[in-house]
């Protein structure tokens, strides 16, 4: 089973992670929307939804703008982040993830050349 995650502000995926209005979840099974539920956050302190969609049972998380600490928090409570999806019906934002055909980019990583050290990305 899969839990998906998505930031949403006025119905659609929000534009900004940090201080959406709900939170939608969708589970799954068998790539099928199962359940759909709509959560209200908690305070947006560093590290808070992290461990807030963690204990949810969250596996995925699909936004449009997120910093890279935050994606390195999610990815530490065994949680994917899809990044870059364009605001769109959060519920077929979650289903292109399940068929997959999101256009996103997965966990990414700024490359841009000026700085050079290890990442030190652990795939579990």
């Amino acid at each position: 089973m899969r839990k998906i995650a998505l930031p949403v502000a006025n119905s659609m995926l929000s534009a900004h992670f940090g201080h959406p209005e709900y939170f939608y979840t969708y589970e799954t099974k068998n790539n099928t929307i199962e359940k759909e539920e709509m959560h209200v956050p908690p305070t947006h302190t560093p590290g808070a939804y992290p461990k807030w969609m963690a204990d949810m049972g969250v596996t995925d998380i699909i936004v449009g703008g997120i910093g890279q600490k935050a994606i390195d928090l999610f990815n530490s409570n065994g949680i994917n982040v899809y990044i870059g999806a364009e605001v769109r019906s959060p519920k077929d934002l979650a289903n292109e993830l399940l068929q997959g055909t999101l256009k996103s980019r997965e966990n990414l990583c700024n490359h841009d050349g000026d700085h050079d050290h290890d990442h030190g990305h652990h795939h579990h």
